[in-house]
This record gives C-alpha cells, sequence and structure tokens, in this order.
C-alpha cells in the first residue's frame, strides 16, 4: 500500500470527512472524557496492533445498514447477494457474528511503503468448528491446512474480489481461517492468525489503545490507532503547513454510530501538544471554509451528502486534542455505496 494513500485514511480522515464523508456524528458536545469497562472479552486472541477497531456486527447488518438502503432496493439485494457470495466461496456466513474485532499491524518494507497485516476475530453464537468445516467444504478441494501450537488453520484460495459484509470490497488472496475456541474465529493471513494464536484468550492489546477504541460503548463501529513517525515520513500533500500539522498526530480514535434516521461520526487526533492541536484546528477549519468549492463539482446525490455533512460540522479542540463530529441523514448514504 503507497503510504500517502494510507496517510490519508487515518491522519488526515479529517479531510476527507469535510470534502466528501457521508458518516457524521450528531453530538456537538462531549463529555469528559472516561475509561469505560471494555466489552467482557472484548480483545481476546487480539495480537499486539497499532491499530484495532470494533464493529458491532448484528447492529450494522440489522439496523444500520437496511436503513441506509431502505430506499434503494436494489443496492439492498446486491449487499445481501454480495454476502451470500463471501459465504458460498468462503463457507463463513458474516450474519452469524456478533461482534468482530480487527487488528492491524504496520510494516514498512521500504522506505516509502507501509502494509497492513490485519487479523479478524469473529465471535458470535455459531460453532467455531462446524463454521471451519463449512469453510472446507465450501473450498471445493481448493484449499491446505497447517498446524500450529494445536490449533488448525485452514487456509483457502480464494483470489477473487468480494465485498465483506455486502460493502467493503477487498481482494481476496489465500484466506486463513482457524477456530480459537468454540465461539471465536481467527480470520486473516497465516502469519496474523499465528499471531492470534499466540496471543491466547488474554489477548496482547496494550490497556491504551483497548481505552481509545472503547470510549464509546454504543457505537457501530469504533477504532483506535497510533500514528508512529515511521507512518508518516516521507507525507506529501502538497502544503508544508499541513505536511507539519500532520506530523503533529500520535493517535487517533472515533466511533460510528446510528439511530433510526442518522448516522454519526466522531473522529479525533490525538497531538504532541496543546499547540500542535491549535494549529490542527486552523488549518481543518481553513479547509472547511474551502470544502465547498469540491462540493460543488460532485454529483447532485453526493454533493447533497457533503453538504449536510459540511452543515452539521463541528470541529473542538480540547487540550492536545482536536475532535470533529458530524451526522447525515442514514437514507442519504446510499448514494456512496456501489
Amino acid at each position: 500500500m503507497n503510504k500517502k494513500v494510507l496517510v490519508s485514511s487515518i491522519a488526515l480522515a479529517i479531510v476527507l470527512v469535510i470534502v466528501c464523508s457521508g458518516f457524521g456524528s450528531g453530538s456537538t458536545q462531549r463529555k469528559p472524557a472516561t475509561n469505560p469497562a471494555q466489552p467482557v472479552g472484548a480483545f481476546s486472541y487480539l495480537p499486539a496492533s497499532d491499530g484495532i477497531a470494533l464493529i458491532d456486527v448484528r447492529r450494522l447488518m440489522n439496523e444500520t445498514m437496511p436503513r441506509i438502503l431502505a430506499g434503494d432496493p436494489a443496492k439492498l439485494a446486491q449487499a445481501n447477494a454480495d454476502i451470500d457470495k463471501f459465504k458460498t466461496r468462503t463457507g463463513i456466513d458474516p450474519r452469524a457474528f456478533d461482534r468482530v474485532v480487527l487488528g492491524m499491524r504496520y510494516t514498512y518494507p521500504s522506505p516509502k511503503v507501509t502494509k497492513l497485516e490485519t487479523v479478524a476475530i469473529a465471535r458470535g453464537t455459531f460453532d467455531a468448528k462446524a463454521l471451519a468445516a463449512a469453510a472446507r467444504a465450501a473450498a471445493s478441494g481448493k484449499y491446505r491446512e497447517e498446524k500450529y501450537r494445536g490449533a488448525t488453520i485452514l487456509i483457502i484460495i480464494i483470489n477473487d474480489q468480494m465485498k465483506l459484509f455486502g460493502v467493503w470490497d477487498m481482494r481476496f488472496n489465500d484466506l486463513a481461517v482457524c477456530a480459537l475456541d468454540p465461539h471465536s474465529l481467527a480470520i486473516g493471513t497465516v502469519t496474523s492468525v499465528k499471531a492470534a494464536i499466540d496471543a491466547g484468550p488474554r489477548g496482547r492489546v496494550s490497556a491504551d489503545l483497548a481505552a481509545l477504541a472503547t470510549r464509546d460503548p454504543k457505537a457501530v463501529m469504533s477504532f483506535g490507532a497510533n500514528v508512529p513517525p515511521e507512518l508518516m515520513a516521507g507525507l506529501n500533500v502538497g502544503n508544508d503547513t499541513i505536511a507539519k500539522d500532520a506530523n503533529s498526530i500520535r493517535q487517533v480514535y472515533g466511533s460510528i454510530g446510528s439511530t433510526e434516521s442518522d448516522v454519526s461520526l466522531m473522529l479525533v487526533a490525538r497531538t504532541d501538544s496543546v499547540a500542535a492541536a491549535n494549529n490542527l484546528n486552523d488549518t481543518v477549519t481553513g479547509l472547511k471554509q474551502l470544502s465547498g468549492l469540491f462540493i460543488g463539482k460532485m454529483a447532485p446525490a453526493r454533493k447533497a451528502l457533503a453538504q449536510s455533512a459540511l452543515d452539521n460540522l463541528t470541529i473542538t479542540t480540547r487540550g492536545t486534542e482536536l475532535e470533529i463530529t458530524t451526522r447525515v441523514a442514514a437514507a442519504n448514504l446510499a448514494s456512496v455505496i456501489k
């Protein structure tokens, strides 16, 4: 993955929210920072990570996505068809999951290249061993098995483009799957699944990162990530001021929530100083003021969505942190789902 692309999705997500995001948060005030209790077993088997994300799959698939696609039956049908395709090719039915937790590690093969090593820990009321057996059957012989520390890792040969949860378009080559306990699956590369086995039921995620990712226990999705200097090295956004502000970011965290009518986003950038947070505020506020130029060139449906996100956007500085919140009508998000 090109470093500029990865940084755009992490450190400069702020700019993307302003210009074209459809996800936003309805609250303009945030309660004082607290560290709520982690969900029981939330980070079991998760290896040491640079970034983590928690997805409430039940709410995402049964509430949020149907609300977003309610006005577009064709897209809703296609999303369900994509989920069925994933199940057919892998034997894994995402509808059986209650929660998925992602752990991501950054690697740097060369100075200008950053890659992600990701593992997903899926939990639910399913029988993990039965699901793994279904994956073997669905693979139609196109798989191999590898033993590791008493566990069996199933490696399915896919080599296809598929949508995860009917939303995220991803390229799958070899997909490794392992039953960790009766109701937990590890899904990822062979390396990342082995790391999950090594982590065991206690997990190895840092308490600091876990606290960032669980600040909003009611979120449909929440995340927290470190932004190390190596990730930002060589960042080129065409503007020295923006680059300097982005390089001051040390961590990011946030959440996506939904109600009957709205989808909301909270995004927080934690910088290395109060001065850096204030400078970042000035930069983002300036970009917000200029964003109307970009919105005016969008197609009508996306233009309405981006304008709504912009109108509801709030930017707040608290100490070393810059917080951005916004919200949009759930139905309007259908325009950005292909």
